[in-house]
């Protein structure tokens, strides 16, 4: 569905990522994992378009692109859930799920009904302000919002940060149920190792910009990625 390969980023004269190659295929959750700082999300900002690569090749759908911007992603169907949140705080709920309406054709410009099954706090606080909801219930607000815009790759990274414990059991659930549909890809983002190991079908880990560790589920043991990802964070 996407797929990144040998791709090298640049912020100014320092290299952020060096020749990593991802691919996230339908129906599967693409862990990436790593510490703080090892270019995990400078790697999810280049997959949705908002920061250009300085090498390598990025597909969408099989299709090669050239340079890209964020927007020009969203209207192809990559969804993206940024670390942070990233809502607008003066916007109502339903106000921050209609800005996601700018890439879809006018005739699908409705928030899905799945949004709010997915999320009921969301339809009981419509008219609520962003900024005036709690943390767990503003990354469900951000996951919905990309969810409006029925992306066939959706982005999330560090879902859990922050999040009390009975929203991460939630928001695992949703992430299940869109990995269960089977037409779409996630590449997920997380430091919590058991919520992402549990919902991962394939896992990449960095380390100073490049993939140290990494392929399908029945190739990484759980015990050895544990122990890598361990021993990487202690160095």
């Amino acid at each position: 569905m996407i797929e990144a390969e040998n791709v090298a980023l640049h912020y100014g004269g320092s290299q952020i990522l060096h020749g990593v190659s991802l691919s996230a295929q339908p129906g599967q959750v693409t862990c990436v994992m790593g510490n703080n700082g090892v270019g995990k999300t400078s790697l999810m900002n280049l997959l949705a378009g908002r920061h250009p690569r300085s090498g390598g090749e990025l597909r969408l759908m099989g299709e090669k692109l050239g340079a890209v911007t964020a927007q020009d992603m969203a209207r192809r169907g990559v969804g993206y859930v940024p670390q942070g949140r990233a809502i607008f705080p003066m916007l109502t709920v339903r106000e921050n799920l209609e800005t996601g309406f700018g890439c879809l054709p006018r005739a699908d410009r409705r928030v899905p009904d799945e949004i709010y099954d997915s999320f009921p706090v969301l339809a009981e606080m419509a008219h609520r302000r962003g900024g005036d909801l709690s943390g767990g219930q503003q990354q469900q607000l951000a996951i919905a919002r990309a969810l409006v815009i029925r992306p066939r790759v959706l982005l999330m990274d560090e879902p859990t940060e922050g999040i009390q414990p009975n929203i991460i059991a939630q928001i695992g659930r949703v992430i299940a149920a869109l990995r269960d549909r089977g037409d779409m890809a996630i590449v997920l983002v997380e430091q919590y190792f058991d919520f992402a190991y549990d919902l991962g079908d394939s896992f990449a880990l960095l380390e100073r910009g490049a993939v140290v560790m990494g392929g399908p589920r029945s190739t990484v043991a759980r015990d050895d990625l544990h122990r890598r990802l361990s021993g990487l964070a202690a160095a």
